[in-house]
């Protein structure tokens, strides 16, 4: 009879605690039933602007974290041009592998100045990070993906456990597709390092739904009355995305094997440079304001976003589709939380055209859905 009692009053105590956290349920449903009118254009059409959206509760207890996900119409298997997204997870390898290098004896850092073979303009990991993340600079990226191959990048994100996934090409240029990597040619206190170049290995064809799209596209100024084929694009789907901020910004969560190694120093730097505004790093705040590449919750503003407030993330956008992932902290409120969302914003159904709704749809579609969720994180904190 005591067992009983002292079990009963122990279920009482716990029971507050468990659904303190838990107490919103379907925090999605309620953004869906959202008024705002932003919100309800892609809500009411979810198959015309191919939306998906992943959001995580984040609870804290007792110096444990627990992760509640909510998705409204996941699927990986429903392809979307990941656009620039994928410079997230080749910004955190070609970290690894500097750090890797280290390890085999390679005397090469974040800082020390690099360049192409055939092409003496000097560059850094460290600044190919930052405008990969202030202003999503494609030339940037290609650098990084010539650091570390397409095989080099897919093994990686396999081993990590971050599937599916496939990296293909370069952005832009008539050879982004090229299997065989550029030289990169470190300058060392030692002397030059002359970085291995990589054969890798061309890619398959994708089979996915939504994979050949559309109604014509334009290429050599011309329009082609065809569906418009992204069979060997990059695929980043949602679920990988936001699983790999899991792995970033919540690693107690995952084996050792999943994680991306990386020095406590170089992994401080990608998440600074995964916060950092354009104006932090000297760029033009008129030109390159803060919500720039911050969609959620900033994206239909031009002010300033406050201090307080550390949006990690990365946008891409290109081809009509419209994506971002993101770790959401407000140091103020203690106010936390994962988001993930994708749509696709091309009435006419013609690709390479550059005509698509991003300003009129897309971005304050994810910035009304990043506010609502923030705002209802609010107020489950109080």
């Amino acid at each position: 009879m005591r067992l009983n009692i002292i079990s009963f009053l122990f279920v009482i105590f716990l029971f507050p605690l468990v659904f303190s956290c838990g107490q919103q349920r379907d925090l999605l449903k309620k953004v869906r039933e959202s008024k705002d009118p932003r919100l309800n254009k892609v809500f009411d059409k979810p198959e015309k602007y191919a939306v998906q959206i992943i959001y995580t509760e984040i609870c804290h207890k007792n110096d444990e974290v627990s992760l509640k996900d909510y998705k409204y119409r996941v699927d990986s298997e429903n392809y979307f041009y990941p656009a620039s997204t994928v410079k997230l997870p080749v910004a955190a390898l070609s970290l690894e592998k500097l750090d890797s290098l280290q390890g085999q004896g390679v005397d090469i850092y974040r800082s020390t100045p690099y360049h192409l073979e055939g092409d003496m303009v000097k560059h850094s990991i460290e600044n190919d990070i930052k405008g990969v993340f202030a202003i999503s600079d494609n030339e940037a990226y290609n650098r990084l993906f010539e650091f570390l191959g397409p095989d080099y990048i897919n093994s990686h994100m396999k081993s990590k456990g971050l599937l599916p996934f496939r990296i293909s090409h370069r952005f832009s240029g008539e050879n982004s597709a090229d299997t065989v990597t550029k030289q990169l040619i470190f300058n060392t206190k030692e002397g030059k390092y002359r970085l291995p170049v990589t054969y890798n290995q061309t890619a398959d064809s994708l089979e996915l739904k939504n994979v050949i799209i559309g109604k014509a596209y334009i290429k050599d100024d011309e329009q082609i009355n065809e569906p418009f084929s992204f069979a060997y694009k990059n695929y980043f789907p949602l679920e990988t995305q936001h699983a790999l901020m899991k792995r970033l910004f919540f690693p107690e969560k995952f084996e050792k094997s999943e994680l991306f190694h990386l020095s406590a120093g170089n992994m401080k730097f990608l998440k600074a440079a995964m916060s950092g505004l354009p104006r932090q790093l000297g760029y033009d705040e008129n030109e390159f304001y803060d919500s720039y590449g911050k969609f959620f919750i900033y994206g239909d503003s031009e002010d300033r976003i406050p201090d307080y407030i550390k949006i990690y993330n990365k946008v891409g956008y290109a081809y009509g589709n419209l994506t971002e992932t993101a770790y959401v902290h407000d140091l103020k409120n203690n106010v936390e939380f994962l988001l993930s969302a994708t749509l696709r914003v091309n009435e006419n159904e013609i690709y390479n055209d550059g005509k698509y709704e991003y300003d009129s749809i897309g971005i304050p579609f994810l910035a009304a859905l990043g506010r609502k969720i923030y705002q209802l994180e609010l107020e489950r904190k109080k």
